[in-house]
C-alpha cells in the first residue's frame, strides 16, 4: 500500500494539534502522525465517526488505557466520514476498528468497543510491557476485570501471573476463583491443592477454601421467594432470617445473606447454638479479610454483640 511507502515523498504536512500521547489525525497527516512516529513507539490508529456508538463508548477507555501505558504506545484518532483516504486503503468496512502501527507498517488490530481490560492486554502485548510487567500489576489488573465481569481478562492476567511465579498464592486463588464462579469446582480444588506447603495458609487461598466448603451450606436451601416471604410474615423470628440468609447465599446474593444473618442474629444471637454467627464467619472467610463486605459486615457484628 502507498501510503507506508516513503521514497520519493514530499514532506509531511504538520500534525495537527494535540498531546504527544493522543491525538486527532487526518489523511493528509497520516505520514507524520502514525508512520514516522512508529519507527520509535507504536502507534495505534482508532478509526471513528461521529454517528458510530460503540466509537463513543470506545473513545474514552482507550484514551485512558493509552495514557495509563505512559507513553508505551501513541493514539491517534482518524474521523473517516472527514478522512476516508487511509481507512480505504486498509479496507476498514467495520467501525470501530482499532490498527496498531510498528516501523512504519499495520501489526495488530481489533474491532469493536472492547472492555477496558482486553484493550489492556492489547496495548501491553504490542508494546512488550508484559514481559517486564510486574506480578503485582497484573494480578491487581485481573481483579479489576473479574469486578468488571470480564472473566477472561481476568483468567489471562492470572495465567500470565503464574507464568512469571507458579507459587504465586494471590494468582493461584483468584484462577481457582474464576473456577469456582464457573461451577468447576473440581479444577479450583485442584488449583488450591497445587499450592506449596507455605501458602496454603494464605488468605486469599484461605477465602477459596473456604467459599468451596459454603457450598455445602446451600444443598436444600429453600426457594429465594418463599424465604423472603416467610421472613416478611414472621419479622421478628430469628429461624426465618436465617433461611433467607441461606436462600440468597444460594442465589449468589453474599451482601444480602450478611444482612439476613446479622437481623437473625440481633433478634436472637443464641439460636440454635449461635448458627448464624458461625454462618456469617464463614461467609467473612469466604469473602476474604480485605473485603468490604468482610469489614463493614464485622463492623456491623461488633455493633450488635457489644451494644
Amino acid at each position: 500500500m502507498e501510503i507506508f511507502g516513503a521514497g520519493g515523498r514530499p514532506k509531511a504536512p504538520s500534525a495537527p494539534a494535540g498531546d504527544a500521547l493522543v491525538r486527532d489525525g487526518t489523511d493528509r497527516s497520516f505520514m507524520a502522525d502514525v508512520i514516522e512516529p512508529s519507527k520509535t513507539v507504536p502507534v495505534l490508529v482508532d478509526f471513528w465517526a461521529p454517528w458510530c456508538g460503540p466509537c463513543r463508548q470506545l473513545t474514552p477507555v482507550i484514551e485512558a488505557a493509552v495514557r495509563a501505558a505512559k507513553g508505551a504506545v501513541r493514539l491517534v484518532k482518524i474521523n473517516i466520514d472527514e478522512n476516508p483516504g487511509i481507512a480505504g486503503q486498509l479496507r476498514i468496512q467495520s467501525i470501530p476498528a482499532v490498527i496498531a502501527f510498528q516501523n512504519g507498517q499495520p501489526v495488530d488490530g481489533f474491532m469493536g468497543a472492547l472492555p477496558e481490560s482486553q484493550i489492556k492486554q492489547f496495548i501491553a502485548r504490542l508494546s512488550g510491557a508484559v514481559d517486564g510487567e510486574a506480578v503485582e500489576d497484573l494480578i491487581a489488573r485481573a481483579h479489576e476485570a473479574m469486578a468488571a465481569g470480564d472473566a477472561g481478562g481476568a483468567a489471562q492476567d492470572f495465567a500470565q501471573a503464574l507464568q512469571m511465579d507458579k507459587d504465586n498464592a494471590d494468582a493461584l486463588a483468584g484462577l481457582a476463583r474464576l473456577y469456582l464462579q464457573s461451577g468447576d469446582t473440581d479444577q479450583a480444588r485442584a488449583l488450591i491443592d497445587s499450592a506449596p506447603d507455605a501458602k496454603k495458609s494464605h488468605p486469599a487461598i484461605a477465602a477459596v477454601r473456604a467459599s468451596m466448603e459454603l457450598a455445602g451450606e446451600v444443598e436444600g436451601a429453600e426457594d429465594l421467594g418463599a424465604a423472603q416471604a416467610r421472613a416478611a410474615r414472621a419479622p421478628k423470628d430469628p429461624e426465618a432470617h436465617f433461611v433467607l440468609a441461606r436462600s440468597r447465599l444460594a442465589a449468589g446474593d453474599m451482601a444480602g445473606c450478611v444482612d439476613a444473618l446479622l437481623t437473625s442474629i440481633t433478634l436472637d444471637r443464641e439460636w440454635n447454638e449461635s448458627a448464624a454467627r458461625q454462618l456469617l464467619l464463614r461467609v467473612f472467610d469466604a469473602s476474604g479479610p480485605a473485603s468490604e463486605l468482610t469489614k463493614s459486615g464485622r463492623r456491623r457484628l461488633s455493633s450488635i454483640l457489644f451494644a
